[in-house]
């Protein structure tokens, strides 16, 4: 299945960390969240930005009336803060971890300009993903604009499927093993985690999904 978190099926930690480069590996080092801890705020300088080893981060912002707006739940092998890279100052967003142990490598924006023009190869996957990156994030505000929250739900579906999915050659269904709570699907489609469940089960009484806490099982072709 096609991985939009992915680089040419290689995980963007891989890829990008400093440590596979020697004259960088010994001036980067990593750090360690608990839960609830903040790796910036909004407001703070754009100097870094972060691979993620191990854990979840969560990346999201307050509107005007106080409310917490997730944009993404990332994991293991994926990067953010990246608009430092494009020549941001101060963050619009916060991120958070939401695992008890995450273990992230953070990347001064010096030293992953210097690695962009050394290596041109190294340059073109970041800015494919970053395109990536930008292309799925639009594509998840016009749902939450646009789209009623049962089609918001099977849009995001959709994305696990693509991203964490594979049939399973017996039934034909698409299985999906996935990093996320239901907690966390209901802030990241921009609704309650009750009204999640509510539609999860009508999906499955309706044999269109059957799901447990880490795997959810689609009965369709996405």
């Amino acid at each position: 299945m096609k991985k939009l978190w992915f680089l040419e099926d290689i995980k963007v930690f891989g890829i990008l960390c400093p440590h596979k480069y020697k004259a960088y590996k010994a001036n980067n080092h990593f750090c360690q969240y608990a839960k609830q801890d903040y790796i910036y705020f909004e407001q703070d300088a754009a100097t870094k930005v972060y691979l993620i080893e191990n854990g979840k981060v969560k990346i999201g912002y307050y509107n005007e009336e106080g409310d917490e707006m997730v944009k993404a739940i990332l994991s293991k092998g994926e990067l953010f803060g990246e608009k430092a890279i494009l020549g941001e100052e101060k963050r619009n967003e916060f991120a958070q971890s939401i695992d008890s142990k995450t273990t992230i490598c953070p990347v001064s924006v010096t030293a992953m300009q210097d690695l962009m023009r050394n290596n041109q190869s190294f340059s073109l996957k970041v800015y494919k993903f970053l395109g990536l990156r930008f292309k799925k994030l639009e594509r998840r505000l016009e749902l939450l604009l646009f789209k009623d929250t049962t089609t918001r739900v099977l849009e995001f579906l959709k994305e696990l499927g693509d991203d964490y999915g594979y049939c399973c050659p017996d039934t034909g269904d698409t299985i999906i093993k996935h990093p996320y709570t239901q907690k966390d699907i209901a802030s990241l489609i921009g609704t309650s985690r009750p009204t999640l469940n509510t539609i999860l089960n009508e999906l499955k009484t309706a044999h269109k999904l059957d799901f447990n806490r880490n795997e959810i099982r689609l009965k369709w072709a996405i």
